[in-house]
């Protein structure tokens, strides 16, 4: 089907769609073609892919509701994971903050987490452990960490990194 073509979206019932997903980056035109003839037809939420900050500008524009930058983002996931064995995930909150799932550094094991006073310390916050038994949400301040455990914690990106850097 050609995207570009009105009545080829039209006999589709593309109207009635929740959600579309304009996932064609590489051709700008048809992205936005795409995108302005859903908006039209009424679907409420339109996700566009994009390749650039600029591409993202034009389609927010012109009525994307959300834009992603998948090889961006995967590529960052990606260096992360490279840079250190101990980051396993992340996700990017903004700029600043990241939810990363890492593994318990050496020198946290046998250590509860008040006695690391990881907040005050460090500005992050566990929020779950995963352990051979199971995950463990929001686990007290008196859970003593074991080692090889994965924990999923929250917090400023670049503290988060340094205390890989530092294990």
């Amino acid at each position: 089907m050609d995207v570009t073509e009105e009545r080829d979206l039209k006999s589709i019932g593309l109207g009635n769609f929740d959600v579309v997903i304009v996932a064609i980056s590489s051709d700008i035109r048809a992205s936005i073609m795409a995108t302005v003839m859903a908006k039209e037809m009424g679907v409420p939420k339109i996700v566009c892919k994009a390749k650039d900050e600029l591409q993202a500008k034009v389609l927010y524009k012109i009525g994307a509701d959300k834009v992603v930058f998948p090889e961006r983002d995967m590529g960052i996931r990606l260096a992360y994971n490279l840079a250190s064995e101990n980051i396993l995930d992340q996700i990017n909150l903004d700029p600043e903050y990241s939810i990363m799932e890492i593994v318990t550094p050496t020198n946290w094991v046998g250590k509860t987490i008040i006695e690391l006073n990881l907040r005050a310390k460090y500005d992050i916050t566990v929020l779950a452990v995963k352990t051979p038994s199971g995950l463990k949400v929001m686990p007290s301040p008196n859970y003593k960490m074991q080692e090889k455990n994965i924990l999923i914690i929250i917090g400023n990106t670049d503290k988060i990194s340094d205390i890989i850097l530092q294990d």
